[in-house]
């Protein structure tokens, strides 16, 4: 039976099982043909699975005749494709390109030869050259079908849990034990349980009763222990673990990733009873089995990592949307004075944000700088805009604001962390009133003349008792005022050099207006990318209410 169902011969008698390359995008793997008829389609039942709607429940077949191989389309909605051409049936040959549906980023190389090295092929071709006189003929026979079962269940899987528990459960029953577990290596060398079950197929959650020592000693080893009556067995007689939860048989091969030296994991099994002896052909099905699953563990944990770093860059890009959403400030028009701003953020999302609000009589706008980056310095970005809008909205009084947002930060636990700002309230009349917190110093523009007020209070959220202190200006027509943040004054070229104040100083003092800082800022740091949020406002007093 087994020679017919699954396998050609060449004309020198030696089993031959074709492999297929399954390129997805820029992953790649090789899939054994264990079998045949051989099917593919996105139903789980089928030796080949994708996922790709485009791909059909029953998309196609691969099948033998006459020591020849055939592709045979199930009347797929999207069709096969060999070469480019559309067919409903084609012999294959080496290296044919094959499409099932999907025309675009995946495809399959069609390989007559096994796969170089697959212990899956070794395996079959030791069993199918078994003759008709042993007894162990019919039990290996079953293994084998144990074995061709356990294959196709995790060729068809990609999920992590599911290899998991068909390795579980195809051990236990290839070896009759008790228990079964899979232990994954972490990142910081440890073992964790992964999935346990009994051969009643009930979960096992705890690990606590098994022979630690035998799993570590496999791990270091890097070595199968298969010991089948442990009262035998010299030393392992002696375990502490092996005597107190008086195991007989305990089984344990290490995981190896697809380089074949690094551990990934380990198979554990064991018994309180003695199991029936291994024959060679046990050992080889249920180490061919561990290898086969060790490899699919291996993508699988990386295909779940790029899932959820996907599902992370996703949430981010949510999260950036629905900052740039904030920082989407309308500046209102006011007949005496005009205001320009600009944000840029070094990642994804940021630390930095401005908002303005006007009144009949007055503009007041706050411009602030959250330390840290990303996430973090966004969402408290986001909390502390509302708290200004609302406030400047309110009419409340500059120094008042900032005392309650300092004495906010102050009462919650947030790591140190801590805004600067330079919060301005514009009168009709030319009276400006402003607060700096910490915040790189505004550049003035009075009568032609580039000023640096100096004079600054504590940044908003380090000292629950820092006091706030505004300072005034009487500002003329043409007078304006810059404000930015310390991503640019420490933009960095490739040399290291800051951008800082100097030149910033100078870029005004030609008369430069936000535009022209930008481009400064541009022309200084080249390719060199910004390692901080950017942000500018500008405000010029028209006096045209005055």
């Amino acid at each position: 039976m087994a020679a017919t169902t699954f396998t050609i011969r060449s004309s020198s008698g030696e089993t031959r099982l074709p492999s297929l390359l399954v390129i997805e995008g820029d992953a790649r793997r090789t899939v054994q043909v264990v079998r045949l008829p051989f099917e593919v389609g996105r139903k789980a039942d089928k030796d080949l699975v994708f996922a790709d709607p485009r791909v059909s429940r029953d998309h196609a077949t691969f099948v033998v005749e006459e020591n020849e191989y055939f592709l045979v389309d199930q009347k797929s909605r999207h069709g096969t494709y060999v070469n480019g051409n559309k067919i409903s049936r084609q012999k294959l040959q080496r290296d044919d390109k094959i499409e099932f549906g999907v025309r675009d980023n995946m495809h399959v190389i069609f390989d007559p030869r096994p796969a170089s090295g697959s212990s899956a092929s070794l395996l079959l071709s030791q069993i199918a050259s078994f003759k008709g006189n042993s007894s162990n003929d019919s039990t290996d026979l079953a293994k084998l079908t144990l074995f061709l079962d356990a294959a196709r269940r995790l060729n068809s899987s990609g999920v992590l849990d599911e290899i998991i528990h068909t390795l579980i459960e195809a051990t236990l029953r290839l070896t009759g034990a008790e228990r079964g577990f899979v232990f994954l290596k972490q990142a910081d060398g440890t073992l964790r349980i992964a999935a346990g079950m009994n051969a009643k197929s009930e979960e096992i959650s705890d690990d606590a009763t098994i022979s630690q020592s035998i799993l570590q000693d496999a791990m270091r080893a890097n070595a199968a222990f298969m010991l089948t009556d442990t009262s035998q067995s010299g030393d392992m007689a002696m375990r502490q673990s092996v005597v107190a939860f008086d195991l007989r048989t305990v089984i344990c091969i290490p995981l190896r990733g697809s380089s074949g030296s690094e551990v990934i994991g380990a198979l554990y099994m064991d018994a309180r009873y003695r199991a029936r002896d291994f024959s060679t052909v046990s050992r080889d099905i249920l180490q061919t089995i561990a290898t086969e699953a060790a490899g699919l563990l291996e993508k699988a944990r990386l295909v779940e990592a790029e899932e959820a770093s996907r599902r992370a860059e996703q949430e981010l890009s949510i999260a950036a949307s629905i900052q740039q959403g904030l920082l989407t400030v309308n500046v209102p028009d006011v007949p005496f004075a005009t205001l320009k701003a600009r944000n840029f953020a070094c990642k994804q999302v940021g630390g930095d944000f401005y908002d303005v609000v006007a009144t009949p009589q007055s503009l007041g706008f706050v411009l602030a700088d959250v330390s840290g980056k990303g996430v973090s310095a966004a969402l408290l970005a986001s909390t502390l805009q509302g708290m200004f809008f609302s406030h400047l909205k309110t009419g409340v009084p500059l120094c008042e604001t900032l005392s309650t947002i300092n004495s906010f930060l102050c009462a919650k636990s947030l790591s140190a962390k801590y805004a600067t700002a330079v919060l301005v309230d514009l009168r009709a009349d030319g009276e400006m009133e402003f607060v700096n917190c910490g915040h790189v110093a505004p550049v003035m523009v009075m009568n032609g003349k580039v000023l640096r007020p100096s004079e600054g209070c504590m940044p908003v959220g380090l000292i629950p008792t820092a006091e706030y202190t505004s300072m005034k200006l009487q500002l003329q027509p043409g007078d304006r005022m810059i404000i930015v943040t310390d991503g640019v004054t420490e933009a960095e070229n490739v040399a290291g050099d800051f951008f800082d104040n100097l030149r910033l100083e100078e870029v005004v003092e030609r008369g430069g207006s936000l535009e022209d800082i930008l481009a400064a800022v541009d022309a200084f740091r080249g390719d060199h990318a910004l390692t901080d949020d950017c942000t500018i406002i500008e405000v010029v007093y028209t006096g045209a209410g005055a």
